[in-house]
């Protein structure tokens, strides 16, 4: 059995692909695995895909029909092998000793979870992204009191302490396997946290690696950058699955943090689609005003303090929200 299985999630990649599987196959750790799901892709990624399998006996391929991206990873997951367990976006890349340092850090300390940092990159620029926490290994104790307090808010808002992505880690596959799961399949922007924090609030230790091994493509067209109707449900969906699958009891230091992600949520989602939709269909406005009553998102915008929150448009958009100043939401967001 191999030590690690990389799970490489496929779907109309065609442009990039053969750089990510080229970077993976260009590890100087060689006891993995690679796992390509392809998502019922129709550029002719399915068939790079193939070829790969031909090329490398470590390579493995299984071919589904299109059911988003956490899907993908789920059905890898399923194939897997490994103790251990990664995934590398298809429009990404790795550094070539990414693994070796983290599967070396894995069995040396045998922790839970390994983190390393990663580099956004952009046509214009490289932008390394680092979590908060010094380098090295944290115990139940040591996380408790040092990593969970600051986990995903730290600092001025919105830095996340621990990136929420599932691309920069490795995770002990039983770990993991209590947790993939329990991820709604419609949830497209935000879903690897649902995934990371209760895999690193159930971790008994997690080693943290000061280098940046991983390369993320920042892409205007992807995801994250498209904004769309869909997205105000998908922000309550969000929300919801992260009240259901974070123990506040159990975790009460994260009911902070929680709240200012569902702001921070709600504020880089809510304006761009508004902007779009009101100029569309008129009654949009109602719709927007129902989510904007939610409970979890009116929990939110009154437990976080204003003055937290970076950006003058931002507070405005803040105090609107919360006070039901929707008029005035729609006048600022037009200007």
């Amino acid at each position: 059995m191999p030590f690690l299985s990389i799970i490489v999630p496929v779907y109309n990649v065609k442009p990039y692909l053969a750089e990510c599987l080229d970077s993976i196959l260009a590890q100087t750790f060689t006891d993995f695995e690679i796992l390509l799901v392809d998502d019922g892709s129709t550029d002719g990624s399915s068939a790079i895909c193939d070829e790969y399998v031909c090329r490398d006996s470590r390579i493995r391929c299984f071919h589904k029909e299109n059911g988003g991206h956490m899907s993908a990873r789920q059905e890898g997951f399923r194939q897997a092998h490994g103790e251990y367990i990664s995934f590398v976006d298809s429009d990404d890349w790795v550094a070539p000793v990414m693994y070796e340092k983290m599967s070396g850090a894995a069995k040396e300390t045998d922790a839970d979870v390994i983190c390393c940092n990663y580099t956004a990159v952009s046509p214009d620029k490289k932008i390394e992204r680092r979590d908060f926490c010094a380098p090295g290994l944290y115990d139940k104790t040591r996380l408790t009191e040092e990593i969970y307090p600051q986990m995903l808010l730290s600092g001025s808002f919105f830095h996340f302490g621990v990136s929420p992505s599932l691309c920069n880690k490795l995770f002990r596959k039983d770990l993991l396997g209590n947790h993939i799961f329990h991820v709604p399949l419609s949830i497209k922007l935000g879903e690897d946290g649902l995934v990371t924090y209760p895999c690193l609030l159930d971790a008994g230790s997690v080693c943290f690696l000061s280098d940046s091994l991983y390369y993320y493509r920042s892409n205007g067209s992807s995801l994250t950058h498209t904004m769309e109707y869909g997205r105000l449900a998908e922000n309550r969906l969000l929300f919801d699955s992260y009240d259901k699958l974070v123990d506040l009891a159990a975790h009460p230091c994260m009911e902070k943090q929680l709240l200012y992600y569902y702001a921070y949520q709600c504020l880089l989602t809510f304006p761009p689609v508004f902007r779009a939709k009101t100029e569309e269909n008129q009654n949009f406005r109602k719709d927007f005003i129902a989510q904007c009553h939610y409970p979890l998102i009116q929990r939110a915008f009154r437990g976080i303090k204003l003055g937290d929150i970076s950006g003058l448009h931002n507070k405005a958009y803040a105090l609107c929200i919360r006070h039901g100043l929707y008029r005035l939401f729609r006048l600022l967001v037009r200007h």
